[in-house]
């Protein structure tokens, strides 16, 4: 296998790690982005503010407070999770909550204003990281989607079962007295009888 390829594996792999869901889209929180582009926090965000109108709603978002709790609290899982696979700690904390500015909510990229960020910044490993996080945007969405369709066809099947179960039901109540014994007949008695007794 060719190295460059194992490392492009590896670091869209590492890159689709820090993309989360928020409001219902694949997002990467701006501390994420600027370590992947090689700037800082501050740097990444003043170009955001710098150009404003490049990057509207759908682009870049501010998290509320209820989100950014929540992406403190999954973080932390995932910290914990990376730690037990002895991955180096100095990593995962330099893009947490406690080393920001608690006035500024981090902002989240969308895989467009992620592309955005990289032509602001304009520097050459912001170009180069941005294929990657694409590539990583993307090997999600195909996921959700082959997932998606795996999800559909089970429906599918277990609808087609449950239909099939119905009719095998049925025709097992049609079968059940044709496969019971006869029940038994009357035992003529012997000798002379009255109706009465």
């Amino acid at each position: 296998m060719n190295v460059a390829a194992t490392e492009r594996g590896d670091v869209e792999n590492a890159l689709e790690s820090t993309i989360l869901a928020i409001r219902n889209r694949r997002v990467i929180l701006d501390a994420d982005l600027a370590r992947a582009y090689g700037v800082t926090t501050k740097a990444l965000n003043q170009a955001v503010k710098r150009n404003k109108a490049r990057f509207p709603e759908d682009f870049a978002f501010r998290l509320t407070a209820d989100e950014v709790s929540q992406t403190d609290k999954s973080r932390r899982a995932q910290a914990h999770d990376q730690t037990q696979k002895a991955v180096n700690r100095s990593q995962i904390v330099t893009g947490s909550a406690k080393h920001r500015d608690p006035r500024f909510a981090p902002i989240a990229f969308t895989e467009r204003g992620v592309l955005m960020a990289a032509n602001v910044l304009r520097s050459i490993r912001a170009i180069q990281m941005s294929i990657y996080v694409v590539r990583a945007f993307v090997r999600l969405r195909e996921t959700a989607a082959s997932n998606a369709m795996v999800l559909r066809r089970l429906a599918e099947i277990d609808s087609a079962l449950l239909q099939h179960d119905a009719a095998l039901r049925d025709i097992y109540r049609k079968l059940l007295p044709l496969v019971q014994p006869p029940p038994d007949s009357p035992k003529r008695r012997i000798g002379f009888h009255t109706d009465t007794g």
